[in-house]
């Protein structure tokens, strides 16, 4: 076959392919033209419905009008708005801020005592009522008084001052022969006030006047699962209902999400937190920075969490004593409060002793002390580590912490009849 008949064939089947391939782009021109359209055709239908349900939104005549609220979110900002309309609801981000507000207006000591008072009165303790039950019998033999220490030592007092009580109740004239279910409760409530202390100091070294105008350090210890990280975050906004700038340092830096639910508490109440940048950090380091922000800052009061990782005792004192010494650099501290599980009864007195042995302790928080049986845990705690409880927690709610009352306490667990 001659050239040329080869090229002729060689020419139409170019032209063939570049027709083949013409067809396809235009093809696929057609159908990015095809959903083009259509997506500008749902936008605009978007937009019309977004414009009707704000008009229906806005018109004070239509009562089937739908809220606010339920606009889309992306309006134009051309929409045309009516001269005279009606307020408009708030956007999820407005309720957000309103909430954080809220919060942010912590209770103040005084109501918090009312309801520690309330609280306590129906709690399921029965250690006043069975006290009083006894003590009110006509005659009260050997066993009414075995009865009665025994009741002492089941609500978790100790076995040295369920002694103590009921000899001094014993000694006591006025019990024998006493039916009044008022003076009998008169009379022992005189002997559980001196049994906690009613002339204890307690209160919190930053509240004193004498830390006006300076930073004051305060380091929370205790196991894990006592409430301590939750403690930390209640205690400042207690602070902060006191009108006390708060600064606080996430050096449990061990325990899985520690700093964030420390930063989740402190959001509420508008404090700022120290942390580490990832976790197993050195928590003597957080604590450091803590303590030179929170003064430079010129806050009132620094909280300090801590571990509580109690398996690896030596470990957890040693760093504990680091992280004391490590804010010392900068400035002292001046509280450092245990934080003890009311409900573990004399389970937790082991504890308390540990760290008691290791960091010299200044207070004691009890939490979940309403939901407790063993209220008498308030003096064997004292009585064991010679320190008062300052704290104590009432539920589960941000101001539910307040400072410890005795006369508050003692009255709740009796039962108030004032």
């Amino acid at each position: 076959m001659a050239d040329w008949v080869w090229i002729v064939i060689a020419v139409v089947a170019l032209i063939a392919i570049i027709g083949v391939i013409a067809g396809v782009t235009a093809h696929r021109r057609a159908q990015q033209t095809h959903t083009a359209n259509n997506a500008h055709t749902v936008h605009n239908v978007e937009q019309q419905e977004q414009r009707e349900q704000k008009k229906q939104a806005q018109a004070p005549s239509q009562p089937s009008a739908q809220p606010q609220s339920n606009a889309h979110p992306h309006q134009p900002a051309s929409s045309p708005k009516p001269a005279q309309s009606a307020p408009s609801a708030p956007s999820p981000s407005s309720a957000q801020q309103s909430a954080t507000q809220q919060l942010a207006a912590p209770e103040k000591s005084a109501s918090r005592l009312v309801r520690l008072r309330s609280r306590l009165a129906h709690s399921r303790n029965p250690f006043g009522a069975t006290l009083l039950r006894i003590l009110s019998r006509d005659t009260l033999s050997e066993e009414d008084w075995e009865d009665v220490e025994d009741t002492l030592l089941m609500a978790d007092v100790g076995a040295d001052a369920s002694e103590h009580i009921v000899s001094q109740l014993r000694s006591d004239s006025r019990v024998t022969g006493q039916h009044d279910p008022q003076q009998i409760r008169a009379l022992l409530r005189d002997q559980l006030l001196d049994a906690i202390g009613r002339d204890t100091d307690r209160q919190l070294e930053a509240l004193k006047p004498s830390a006006q105008g300076k930073l004051s350090v305060i380091m929370m210890v205790g196991v894990n699962g006592t409430g301590k990280t939750t403690t930390a975050g209640k205690l400042g906004r207690l602070f902060v209902a006191e009108g006390k700038k708060v600064v606080m340092a996430a050096a449990d830096t061990f325990r899985a999400a520690a700093a964030e639910q420390l930063e989740t508490w402190a959001h509420q109440s508008s404090i700022t937190v120290v942390r580490a940048d990832h976790d197993g950090a050195d928590p003597a380091s957080v604590a450091f920075d803590a303590a030179h922000q929170a003064k430079e800052s010129g806050a009132d009061v620094l909280i300090v969490d801590t571990a509580g990782r109690l398996q690896n005792k030596r470990n957890l004192m040693d760093q504990l004593g680091k992280i004391r010494r490590v804010i010392e650099k900068t400035t002292p501290v001046g509280e450092v409060l245990l934080v003890l599980d009311a409900t573990t009864g004399q389970n937790g007195m082991e504890q308390a002793r540990v760290f008691a042995q290791a960091i010299g302790i200044t207070g004691i928080v009890l939490t979940k002390l309403d939901g407790s049986a063993k209220g008498g845990i308030v003096l064997s705690v004292q009585n064991a580590l010679k320190v008062p409880v300052k704290l104590v927690g009432l539920g589960e709610g941000p101001d539910d912490l307040a400072v410890f009352d005795p006369a508050t306490f003692v009255d709740g667990i009796l039962g108030d009849r004032n």
